[in-house]
């Protein structure tokens, strides 16, 4: 047991103030990093709880769009009239992401900054890069079944795991963030991530003591949205392959597509190569083939993980299909 301190927060700057200190961390449902404590994989020194912070709400914005506080949790927004029936996909990712109990503890801040599932960063025996930098990647030429064909790199092929990430990508969404001198910034979530580079270690953007306290969601995109997942069980898993997609048709035509997958990289993949190649195009099996064919052009397996990229591929077919039939 590792001794560290613990501060409850009811004040949004006075939290990014206290983070602010070398080895604090801050704690909202704890549902990723309570595991990676007791496995001695975050070692923090003070924690900061941010769970009743109120950033709770989910509100109208002037554009039709909403506004989702860091806190809400992960089932209330699933659940929300608004969100299921203006941004289903949004709802779709939330549902299939986790346990029924995980998602009532777990918010929507945390989910977003939730860390990979690579068995290598976990196995602290293990050479991970991410976990100290440097030492290499076990991953490479070790079990890789789960891990990334797109963005890696020869430092690290792990892949991001959040379902709701992936359905916000797709929906442009913009991450509100809270600085140590109270200004405020947003990040779209496409810029939000980092690929791993020579630094897999740093994930993000996000600044030393910086706060996520809302997620901005755009007035819906027209058109069909859709999730699918595909994993090894239809119960609580994460996904080997995820695509949300949203497709606008106007008579047999595609005039608009948004594509993004996920646990194929080491952050949400927008596909623009893919939605270039259905803008205009017939709704039909060999458009939905050909963008996939470009969404993976640049896919590079790692042996255990080659049947991935075939996956992808078909993965999007069918969304495509099933959503442009709806649209």
């Amino acid at each position: 047991m590792r001794p560290f301190t613990y501060e409850r927060s009811t004040d949004a700057q006075a939290a990014v103030a206290a983070v602010s200190r070398g080895g604090a961390k801050f704690i909202s449902g704890g549902t990723n990093l309570l595991d990676l404590m007791k496995l001695g994989i975050e070692r923090p020194s003070h924690l900061v709880d941010i769970s009743r912070l109120p950033l709770r709400d989910i509100e109208e914005l002037p554009d039709g769009g909403l506004r989702i506080g860091a806190q809400a949790a992960n089932s209330d927004v699933a659940a929300d009239a608004r969100v299921r029936t203006r941004y289903p996909v949004l709802s779709q990712a939330l549902v299939s992401g986790a346990s029924g109990q995980l998602r009532n503890k777990a918010s929507t801040g945390g989910n977003l900054l939730q860390r990979t599932r690579c068995p290598y960063f976990y196995d602290t025996a293990a050479d991970c890069n991410k976990r100290n930098p440097g030492t290499g990647c076990s991953a490479i030429g070790g079990f890789n079944r789960i891990h990334a064909i797109l963005g890696a790199g020869d430092s690290c092929i792990a892949t991001h795991p959040s379902d709701m990430a992936v359905a916000m990508t797709a929906l442009d969404a913009g991450i509100e963030l809270l600085d140590v001198d109270a200004s405020v910034r947003r990040v779209a979530i496409t810029d939000f991530y980092r690929l791993p580079g020579d630094t897999p270690d740093i994930e993000t953007v996000l600044r030393t003591g910086e706060m996520i306290t809302g997620v901005i969601l755009p007035p819906p995109p027209p058109g069909r949205q859709l999730y699918r997942k595909v994993r090894d069980r239809a119960s609580y898993e994460f996904a080997l392959v995820s695509v949300a997609a949203v497709v606008a048709t106007d008579q047999g035509t595609i005039s608009a597509a948004r594509v993004a997958f996920g646990g194929v990289a080491h952050k949400p993949w927008r596909s623009l190569d893919a939605e270039a190649v259905l803008a205009g195009r017939p709704a039909t099996s060999a458009t939905y083939r050909d963008a996939a064919e470009a969404a993976l052009r640049d896919a590079v397996g790692q042996g255990d993980n080659d049947f991935k990229i075939e996956l992808a591929k078909r993965t999007l077919c069918r969304t495509l299909a099933q959503a442009a039939r709806s649209s």
